[in-house]
């Protein structure tokens, strides 16, 4: 449903029907998104997410593979006309995670940009970002890590499986990996707002909640393509 309402919510930009919309949301329950280019069996262990009944989506963008953890992250999505942006994607994403790490630095992280899509905070990723172009209209999703646990999301991910109780690879993940919780931030609720205030000031707006035609649009397509496995194992 959170990809179905973010396709839903790029139909309704381009036909005109609602203005650029930011929103910030969760997975529930917790959940992995594949990159729309990815291959399914090279990325998620089937058995363990039929085991803990973990969902698994295929993106409308690209990118990686992600396990969305319901209390550890926080998802934001941008649709808005890509005209408002810069025409190349590179110079989109500066764009755009510069408004990420300017919230940051308001939450007292001092955060960077790193090619080609990603934020880190002392050379480890705390937030990646995926987008695309549609019709004119432009997506861009992305997290913001509160907490990680390297072990829980890489179980339902494909690394060698043995690696998962070895401590140097735990080690090299946790020092590829950050959270804000590892820099003294741990309000969600604060987050969030410095994270809304961030955007609402680069694109002014007021709170809004979706329309009718959006949430009837975004059942459909979750009907017809993010719910089935057609989609989900296109690749």
């Amino acid at each position: 449903m959170n990809m179905a309402l973010d396709e839903a919510c790029m139909d309704a930009v381009r036909a005109g029907a609602v203005p650029p919309t930011f929103r910030l949301y969760r997975w529930k329950p917790s959940a992995i998104s594949i990159g729309n280019f990815q291959c399914y069996s090279d990325e998620v262990d089937a058995q363990a997410v039929a085991a803990a009944g973990i969902p698994v989506v295929r993106r409308l963008t690209g990118g990686g593979a992600v396990y969305h953890d319901i209390e550890g992250e926080i998802t934001y999505s941008l649709v808005a006309p890509a005209s408002l942006f810069p025409t190349g994607i590179a110079d989109t994403y500066v764009q755009l995670c510069g408004i990420l790490i300017d919230a940051f630095a308001e939450l007292g992280v001092a955060a960077e940009f790193r090619p080609i899509n990603d934020i880190s905070v002392d050379g480890k990723k705390i937030s990646g970002n995926a987008q695309t172009r549609r019709g004119d209209v432009l997506l861009q999703h992305g997290t913001v890590l509160l907490t990680v646990d390297p072990a829980r999301m890489f179980h339902f991910l494909t690394p060698d499986k043995s690696k998962l109780s070895d401590k140097p690879f735990i080690a090299s993940v946790n020092a590829a990996v950050s959270c804000l919780a590892e820099h003294g931030v741990s309000d969600r609720a604060q987050v969030e707002r410095v994270l809304k205030g961030a955007f609402m000031q680069r694109f002014p707006g007021t709170p809004g909640a979706w329309t009718a035609n959006e949430l009837s649009h975004a059942e459909k397509l979750v009907q017809s393509r993010y719910g089935t496995d057609e989609w989900t194992r296109l690749r």
